[in-house]
């Protein structure tokens, strides 16, 4: 594997890595460590604006996969945020 593909791997992987952890934090996904949903919208609201924040840093120098995986990531996380954000008000 050449260094560009095995940094984009990298890349890929970062981002799987917040978008994990945000939806442990969204309890879309359980506590690998507790085994328990557990929500906390403030860490996932964190991960989402870490995501936008290395999408802005990256602008124009992400290969087109991973400019879109990114922005697909992002705007499905963001979709999960305002939908339990939504469910929250309710409880």
């Amino acid at each position: 594997m050449d260094e560009r593909s095995y940094f984009e791997t990298l890349f890929l992987s970062l981002v799987a890595t917040f978008e994990t952890n945000t939806l442990i934090a969204l309890g879309k996904l359980s506590n690998p460590i507790s085994g328990k949903i557990e929500k906390d919208l403030n860490a996932a609201k964190m991960n989402i604006d870490i995501l936008r924040m290395l999408r802005e840093k990256t602008k124009n120098n992400l290969t087109e996969n991973e400019a879109k995986h990114l922005t697909s990531v992002i705007t499905n996380l963001e979709l999960n945020y305002v939908e339990e954000s939504k469910s929250n008000e309710k409880s």
